[in-house]
This record gives C-alpha cells, sequence and structure tokens, in this order.
C-alpha cells in the first residue's frame, strides 16, 4: 500500500518533466485520502471554469428561474472565438438551441458561444463567483466572458472598439485567435488573478457535484452525464488510464499559458472514485510551456493517482 508521503513524491517528480508550474489536487472519496501539490497557487482555468458556469446554470434550474427546454436564439453578435460547432456551421442568422443542447456542446466540445451565452443565462461572472463562494468553493472566480478572456490571452483587447464586442470584430480579427499569442499577452495573461483557481478548490467544485451538495439530485446527475461524453483531452486525464475507465472531466487550454484537466475517474471493480484536478500553467518571463509536455505530465499524474487510489482500501 502506498503511503501520501510516496505518492507526493512521485507527483513531484513528475511535475518537474515540464518546465511550467503543476497543481495537482485530488481526493479519493471511500478512503478519504488527499493531497494537493502546490495548493496556494493560482492557476488559469481557461475552458475548466465551464464546470462552475454549469454548476451555477444547473442551480437556476433547480430554483425554477430557468428550464432546460427553454429555446435561447443565437445572433452574430453573440459568436465567440476559439474552437466550436456553432461558430463553425451555424454563423448565420436563425440559430436557436435549447439549454440543455448549449450546456451538452459547452462541456463535450467546449463551444465557447455555448458557454459565453450560458455564463449570460447564469447570471454572468460577478453572480458565478457569488455562488462558489457561499457554497464553500473558496480559491476559485470567474471574471470573463470566453470572447473577453481570448482577445486578453491573444493581446487585441484594445483593439475592442469601445471594449464592445461585435460580429464584424470576430470576422476581422478571426486568425488572430488561431496564432499564436504575442510574447506580451502570454505574460500579462499568466500574471492575471482574474479566472484562476487553485486546485483544491476545482476538486472541492466537482466533489460538491458529486456528493449532491449543490444541486439536486437530477441535475448533479446531468452534469456528470455530460461530462463522461467529453470529447477532448485523449492525451490528458484520460492518455494513460486504461481504456475502459469511466471519466467524466473538463480540459482546458490557452496556448503556451495553460493545458489543464479536471474530473472524477471511477475505479475498476467498486473501488470507488477519485476526484482530480491538475493544471499546468507557465512561470512566465518567456518560460512557456509546450502543450504536448504539459498533456504527459497530465497523463502521468492522473496514472500516479489511479495507482495510489487502487491501493487506498
Amino acid at each position: 500500500m502506498q503511503t501520501l508521503e510516496r505518492i507526493e513524491a512521485e507527483l513531484e517528480r513528475i511535475a518537474a518533466e515540464t518546465g511550467g508550474l503543476v497543481g495537482v489536487s485530488f481526493c479519493h472519496v471511500e478512503s478519504g485520502q488527499r493531497l494537493t501539490l502546490n495548493a496556494g497557487e493560482a492557476f488559469p482555468m481557461a475552458s475548466t471554469y465551464k464546470v462552475a458556469i454549469a454548476a451555477r446554470l444547473l442551480k437556476r434550474i433547480d430554483e425554477q428561474r430557468l428550464g432546460l427546454d427553454e429555446m435561447i436564439q443565437i445572433t452574430q453578435d453573440d459568436l465567440s472565438p476559439g474552437g466550436g460547432i456553432i461558430k463553425a456551421h451555424f454563423s448565420e442568422p436563425g440559430v436557436a438551441l435549447s439549454i440543455h443542447n448549449l450546456l451538452t456542446v459547452m462541456l463535450t466540445i467546449s463551444d465557447n458561444t455555448a458557454s459565453d451565452m450560458l455564463l449570460g443565462l447564469a447570471g454572468g461572472p460577478e453572480q458565478v463567483s457569488e455562488f462558489l463562494q457561499s457554497s464553500g468553493i473558496e480559491g476559485m472566480r470567474v471574471d470573463r466572458s470566453t470572447k473577453i478572456l481570448l482577445t486578453d490571452a491573444f493581446g487585441i483587447t484594445d483593439r475592442l472598439p469601445e471594449g464592445k464586442w461585435s460580429y464584424q470584430f470576430l470576422q476581422e480579427h478571426n486568425e488572430a485567435f488561431t496564432e499564436r499569442p504575442p510574447v506580451e499577452a502570454s505574460e500579462a495573461f499568466t500574471a492575471d488573478v482574474r479566472d484562476t483557481s487553485t486546485p483544491e478548490a476545482m476538486m472541492k467544485l466537482l466533489a460538491a457535484v458529486l456528493h449532491g451538495e449543490l444541486l439536486s439530485k437530477r441535475s448533479s446527475a446531468l452534469l456528470m452525464d455530460i461530462m463522461r461524453r467529453c470529447e477532448t483531452g485523449e492525451s490528458r486525464l484520460r492518455g494513460r488510464l486504461p481504456e475502459s475507465t469511466i471519466l467524466a472531466h473538463k480540459t482546458g487550454t490557452i496556448p503556451r499559458v495553460a493545458i489543464n484537466d479536471v474530473g472524477i475517474v471511477t475505479l475498476p471493480g467498486n473501488q470507488g472514485q477519485v476526484v482530480l484536478s491538475v493544471f499546468v500553467r507557465s512561470r512566465g518571463k518567456g518560460d512557456f510551456i509546450a502543450v504536448r509536455d504539459a498533456e504527459s505530465v497530465i497523463a502521468n499524474v492522473a496514472r500516479a493517482v489511479y495507482d495510489f487510489a487502487l491501493s487506498a482500501r
């Protein structure tokens, strides 16, 4: 049986494989054993912050302020940069999707337009942050839509006319979101405290959803079901786990700056579940991270934690 000291030493060894700063927090639900690496550090969440948005949105649904079947109109000015099916295939006027469908594409393929639509329906960044704090999730904050977050990350926020997003702006600058961000923008984004989380805060959020402490039984089950269908990050948490492993997770990526994956791993043979968050971020000052290196670290961390949890009976 491994000890917490041994797994901590192993995680530190793995973390040293990348030039970035690695944050890890895990809890084996059944044994209660937990560990956090770089506990006090704030990491850019990137798209992992969509878990917090989803939780706040589902809370409003539990409160009967919204309905999953409610249809939401999407205009061209609502389209967000980056990945997703909505901008890629539904850029012409006349699009409406249910909240349920928006939630699904936000979490399974990390659709940024869906994320921004749902963030608005959740009450905006301030409401999401207040929800987290009132739920006892300290060390996590949501401050920006993905539109503004990405314009900051790619260093083109100063080009926004009067700070207002528009479809015209997206068309004129779409290529800028597909290139590597300027060094200065990446360094500024790394140092920014907005839209960050400690590893433990993200682990606690996931655990609270799993245990039904934040949402109704129905909403908790729905969120877990959608996250099990996540299509991104095959080389991250899932990378070295057995192929049959059940994993509910959400990835996040900001080029040069942040490579993340957070989720809940179901162990084989009724041996329980592990809640796990892994963040890798640049240390700044021109010391940026390579996606392949960061993904390898995340995969190795997940495997080490998986093996530890199997022995923690």
